[in-house]
């Protein structure tokens, strides 16, 4: 009996002293929740891919341990728009936004990876035949295909997407610039029920560019109703955000409103100087929205310039049957002067990010296909015109002809005073509207938006820590839990146990972005760690070639 009771004494005393132990802690941060409330110092434990513990750790140990004394300790992240579905096929690494604290890449503005049909493969193979530097195997039909196909190659990051409104389109209409018939509305809202059954966020819109531009309302009214029955939402670049942004919102509420779901505007902007002073009234229009009980946010990213292509600068009809009938007509004499006399007179029928930029000089050519044009990239349009002794609109027409491409272009267009107001507004998060590159290989053949590489350090560094526009904790709320919320995406964006382990530890004295648009290839600094699904990716600063990343899935997903 003695010998019992002496070896359960020694059991107990063995357990009462052995320490928790953890995967991973990070002691002594700076921990901002997500919530927007004020930080507190604390130390955090991670188990395998789960936040386990946030509080006092002093008697744990971790078989990793990172000393976060004097660093911001948040959740991981999220991009509420990127474009990095063809650069994490070709560096999974995803260097420029890891190395900026995004752990979670949204997709489909307007066009997804899936689903596709035979003649939407060739043309995406047509595609790589005129730029071999994003070349690569289709291995998927549908959306969730792609996302699943991109984490087997190996991501740093998680991946999630809309499915595309216009990718929608192209399945059944292809290029045509006429309504869906009562069969192909079927199938494409069809189309919409099974990619948010596979986990789709719900439907995005980029409606500002041919054939999106097609759509009508009521056939997004329709698509919609499909995305609101399984809790998915709408995202849009409207059809105007410049000289007809009031009806454009109007059209965005009035969508989410017969559709019954919630709405969010890409990259909130008011382009062109003549509408810079409309920010006041777009912010009333969204107020009173939001008063009425339609649910309408809005994201951005922090420059002036966006980001797009010279299709931006030319009617929608000459675009109309894709990119080989848009430089056939380019090439007719008579499709061209009426080109010509539309491009250079202001409308309200597109949106002529040409016109708005004020100035063939504030359009600045980010990159070519073509190698005898790439001498191009990183002068203005007008540098170019007057180098082909042409006018500005017909040297965009002649340099898409010649690159077979719709030519990336910068148009320097939005006010810096609304840029910070708008950073300030409760419901607004970000995105890059960029691919994650890395200042090698072939991402040195063009020149990025700098907001590839710069967009949330930028925020961090300039306007919250040198500007103070907003408060540290709100930035890290509108990068996390606000754009977590908005999607219904479970367990991610909070620092709280029982959620996945996407944690990023930063320096807020020096997180800084350096891209510029004469130089954009060059990573931002000051983001020390960043952990995937509890592995780390990021180590004192380098990343560790770690791709633990994972298929994020909407409201409407029934898998586990």
């Amino acid at each position: 009996m003695k010998k019992i009771s002496l070896l359960l004494l020694v059991v107990v005393t063995f357990f009462s002293c052995k320490k928790d132990e953890y995967d991973v802690i990070l002691r002594q941060g700076t921990v901002y929740d997500g919530s927007g409330n004020p930080p507190v110092v604390a130390d955090v434990g991670i188990k395998a891919d789960t936040i386990a513990f946030i509080g006092d750790l002093s008697k744990a140990v971790g078989k990793k341990e990172v000393d976060a004394t004097g660093l911001a300790v948040a959740p991981g992240f999220i991009n509420m728009l990127s474009w990095a579905v063809e650069s994490l096929i070709i560096d999974g690494n995803s260097q420029a936004d890891i190395r900026q604290g995004v752990t979670l890449e949204v997709f489909g503005e307007g066009g997804s990876m899936g689903p596709i049909n035979e003649d939407m493969r060739k043309g995406m193979l047509d595609d790589m035949r005129r730029n071999p530097d994003y070349a690569y195997d289709i291995d998927w039909t549908t959306l969730d295909e792609y996302l699943v196909s991109l984490t087997k190659r190996g991501i740093a990051p998680n991946v999630a997407s809309f499915i595309g409104a216009t990718t929608v389109r192209v399945h059944e209409l292809a290029y045509e610039n006429r309504l869906p018939n009562e069969e192909e509305m079927a199938r494409m809202k069809e189309l919409v029920r099974k990619a948010m059954e596979d986990g789709a966020l719900g439907v995005g819109s980029s409606l500002i560019y041919a054939p999106a531009n097609y759509s009508s309302t009521e056939e997004l009214i329709e698509l919609c109703k499909v995305a609101s029955e399984y809790g998915g939402m709408y995202i849009t670049h409207m059809r105007s955000e410049g000289n007809g942004i009031f009806g454009a919102v109007d059209e965005t509420i009035r969508i989410a409103r017969e559709a019954g779901l919630p709405a969010e505007i890409y990259h909130l902007k008011m382009a062109g100087q003549q509408n810079w002073n409309k920010l006041d009234s777009v912010l009333a229009m969204i107020d009173q929205a939001n008063k009425s009980g339609v649910k309408i946010t809005a994201d951005m990213y922090t420059y002036r310039a966006g980001a797009t292509g010279l299709d931006a600068a030319m009617p929608p009809w000459l675009q109309e049957g894709g990119l080989h009938e848009w430089i056939k007509k380019m090439k007719n004499p008579k499709f061209r002067k009426m080109a010509l006399e539309e491009m250079k007179k202001p409308s309200d029928k597109w949106e002529n990010l040409l016109l708005m930029s004020g100035s063939p000089d504030n359009v600045l050519l980010l990159g070519f296909n073509n190698d005898s044009l790439r001498q191009f990239t990183g002068k203005t349009l007008a540098e170019v015109a007057k180098i082909y002794g042409k006018s500005p609109e017909e040297t965009a027409m002649d340099l898409v002809a010649a690159d077979s491409s719709r030519v990336g272009t910068a148009y320097f267009m939005m006010s810096e005073d609304n840029i910070k107001r708008q950073i300030a507004l409760p419901y607004l998060s970000f995105g890059s509207d960029a691919g994650s590159p890395a200042p090698e290989g072939i991402f040195l053949n063009s020149n990025d938006h700098p907001r590839a590489y710069g967009n949330f350090a930028r925020l961090l560094g300039k306007y919250v820590r040198d500007e103070k526009v907003i408060p540290m904790e709100e930035a890290i709320r509108k990068l996390t839990s606000l754009p977590a919320s908005n999607l219904k995406i479970k367990k991610r964006g909070s620092l709280k146990p029982g959620y996945y382990a996407d944690v990023v530890a930063f320096d807020p004295e020096e997180i800084q972005d350096h891209a510029t648009f004469e130089k954009p290839h060059q990573y931002s600094t000051g983001m020390m760690h960043v952990f995937v699904n509890g592995e780390q990716v990021l180590k004192d600063g380098e990343h560790t070639g770690a791709r633990p990343g994972r298929v994020v899935r909407g409201p409407g997903w029934k898998g586990e």
